[in-house]
């Protein structure tokens, strides 16, 4: 006849000989088994898990991990884990990679140049949902050794544009895909604090009434904004290239270059560090003239009334327009 010792602990009334039998018992046992059993008999029980794998349970772990806007992380967990069915490494629903030989080595797909394509790489490994998102908020949420985290943004629509424009992910509609999932998942749209032109935009977009975002890239992907700063420095320059159309009789204003980044600058003969980088706050340009307009006359009246960059390039049949970091009044003959 045997017995589980679950139910000799359930009818134990120290009674002497259930004692006995339990002295008995002691005696038989190592003292690593005894110890180990100390272990376990003693710990504290673990709560029920409070953290799901659902938008709830994410947005919920979120909200504890100190994220300004818990809903972001639930959009990137919905898009980066197919809501939680397919995962990097072991609890990693954000696609966080690791250092070489740690967690695991998989197969993954990322957009570079909107074209998708597969690697290999390395996937840390987490212990739980919660550590996951954790890891997540406070490296890219919060301020995080010198870097500025995305909860700066006053709204949920900027947190996700901020992943993007921060480097988060590759996929240039990345953005504009957390917010539609938010929205739907929410059932309300978010605060419409988009600027009309972003780094997204499409390239009909009109960032002023007669200048497009095309316009300033040749209609060229490579040529394509990065970031919101970049956007809001053409957006003074298109501004100040009306006021030159007005003055000249509204006639046809024709760029011929403006958003060089590189390997491009460098490519098409632009010098080093150029404004038409629009590598840094406040750093941009713009070459432009005005159709059946006085070139000299376009630059003269420039030169006049802009007071950063210009290029004096009417000889070559163009004048160029800019700014830099610190806006100084620049001047130079090409």
């Amino acid at each position: 006849m045997s017995i589980k010792l679950t139910d000799a602990a359930k009818f134990f009334k120290g009674e002497p000989w259930q004692i006995e039998a339990l002295n008995w018992l002691q005696t038989q046992l190592t003292p690593e088994v005894l110890e180990s059993f100390a272990v376990k008999y003693r710990a504290t029980p673990k709560p029920a898990e409070e953290f799901t794998n659902t938008w709830d349970g994410v947005l919920t772990a979120a909200k504890k991990a100190g994220a300004k806007f818990p809903e972001c992380v639930a959009a990137q967990w919905y898009l980066e884990s197919a809501q939680g069915k397919h995962v990097a490494c072991t609890h990693n629903y954000f696609g966080i990679k690791s250092k070489d030989g740690e967690g695991c080595y998989v197969s993954t797909q990322e957009v570079y140049g909107g074209q998708t394509v597969t690697i290999k790489d390395w996937f840390k490994a987490f212990d739980t949902l919660y550590d996951c998102v954790d890891y997540l908020v406070t490296r890219w949420y919060k301020d995080y050794k010198g870097y500025k985290g995305v909860n700066r943004a006053t709204s949920r629509n900027e947190c996700a544009r901020l992943l993007k424009e921060e480097g988060y992910a590759t996929d240039t509609a990345y953005s504009t895909k957390l917010i539609q999932i938010m929205d739907r998942m929410t059932g309300t749209p978010g605060t419409e604090d988009k600027p009309k032109f972003n780094p997204w935009s499409p390239f009909t977009c009109k960032v002023t009434p007669n200048i497009t975002y095309g316009e300033l890239t040749l209609n060229q992907e490579a040529r394509r904004f990065t970031k919101q700063y970049q956007c809001d420095v053409a957006l003074e320059l298109c501004q100040f290239l009306e006021k030159v159309r007005s003055a000249f009789g509204n006639k046809p204003l024709i760029i011929t270059s403006a958003s060089r980044p590189e390997p491009i600058n460098t490519q098409v003969g632009g010098t080093k560090n150029s404004e038409h980088t629009y590598n840094a706050p406040s750093k941009g340009a713009v070459d432009f003239y005005i159709e059946g307009a006085d070139i000299y006359k376009v630059q003269a009246w420039c030169d006049k009334n802009w007071p950063y960059s210009v290029g004096y390039g009417a000889p070559k049949g163009f004048v160029h327009l800019g700014t830099r970091e610190g806006k100084p009044r620049v001047r130079w003959d090409y």
